[in-house]
Formats: structure tokens, C-alpha cells, sequence
């Protein structure tokens, strides 16, 4: 009974960061919440029973943390400056990806398994570009002149997540390997 005790933490760590990681599809902190996660753990759960969970481990998952974030924002930020968008544009994408992600958790797709994911991303990456052609209507350009801050906006914001999603992996990794290994 009691080996089967000690597998409660390292399991319930890998569930919990899983869920984390996931949320990261409808623009949730969850590498965020994952990093937390494995602080939480590494000063929580008792030495005996972190297997080989270490400092290594916890820097790793703050470090990937930091990663998905700066690719989310660059690739964004990239893609709305280099198609010349406002501020406004910038900030109306991050909101219309926030609900269009959300919605398409919501509504999902008629995709077995995956239609949740694949709504999620897809809506968020049309949400920010609706947010970005109404931003850079709203500052007095013609619609003909958004159109191409809202493609930049699309793709920005789909990579973005992809490389968000992609260092999320990495924290999963991390913990996966530290507390089996």
C-alpha cells in the first residue's frame, strides 16, 4: 500500500500539468499554471517522494514558461508591425483571439477528438483578426487597407500559439522525465 502512495504525487503532477498545457489552446496561462505547478511540487511534496524532480527541473519549466510567451508575443507583434498595424490593431487582435479561442473551445468542430483543439486555434487566430481590421478601422483606415494587418494578425497569432503550445510540450517533457527518470 504505501509504494502505491508515493506514485500519487509524480502521477498527480503529470495529470495536473497535462491539463495545464492544454489550456494553452484556448489562450489560458497554462505554462504558466504548469511552471507553478512543478514549484509547487519541488517545495510541497516530501523529498522522498519527488523521485528526481530537481532545481534543474524547476528552472527548465520557468525557462520554457518565459519561451512560449516571448514566441506568442513576438510572432503577433512581428505580424501586425511588418503589415504597418496600429496599437489599437495590437490590442483589439489579443482580445478577438482571447474570444474567438474561447468560442471555438466552446463550439468545437464535428472533428472526433481533436474538433475542440482545432476549433480553438482556428477561431483564435480569426478572432485576432477581426480585432485587428476593426481596430484599424476604428483609427480611420479604409476596410480595404485592414485587410492585410488582419492576415498578419491570422498568422501571428496561429503561430504564436503554435510556438506557445510547442514550449508547453517542453514543461510536460521536463516533468515527464523528471519524476521518471
Amino acid at each position: 500500500m504505501e509504494a502505491w502512495w508515493h506514485l500519487i504525487w509524480p502521477i498527480g503532477l503529470i495529470l495536473l500539468t497535462t491539463v495545464a498545457w492544454g489550456s494553452n489552446f484556448v489562450t489560458l496561462p497554462g505554462n504558466w499554471i504548469a511552471a507553478a505547478l512543478v514549484v509547487v511540487y519541488f517545495l510541497v511534496a516530501p523529498s522522498d517522494q519527488r523521485i528526481s524532480l530537481g532545481t534543474t527541473e524547476v528552472v527548465a519549466a520557468i525557462g520554457f514558461a518565459v519561451l512560449g510567451e516571448v514566441l506568442e508575443f513576438a510572432a503577433a507583434a512581428l505580424g501586425a508591425k511588418k503589415a504597418g498595424g496600429s496599437k489599437r490593431a495590437t490590442v483589439m487582435a489579443v482580445v478577438g483571439s482571447m474570444i474567438g479561442a474561447m468560442g471555438g473551445a466552446l463550439l468545437g468542430l464535428p472533428i472526433p477528438i481533436f474538433g475542440t483543439v482545432i476549433a480553438a486555434l482556428l477561431f483564435g487566430a480569426l478572432g485576432a483578426t477581426a480585432g485587428a481590421v476593426l481596430g484599424e478601422w476604428m483609427s480611420g483606415k479604409q476596410w480595404k487597407e485592414t485587410i492585410p494587418v488582419g492576415h498578419a494578425a491570422f498568422w501571428g497569432r496561429l503561430l504564436g500559439t503554435v510556438g506557445k503550445i510547442c514550449a508547453g510540450i517542453m514543461i510536460l517533457l521536463v516533468v515527464i522525465v523528471g519524476v521518471c527518470v
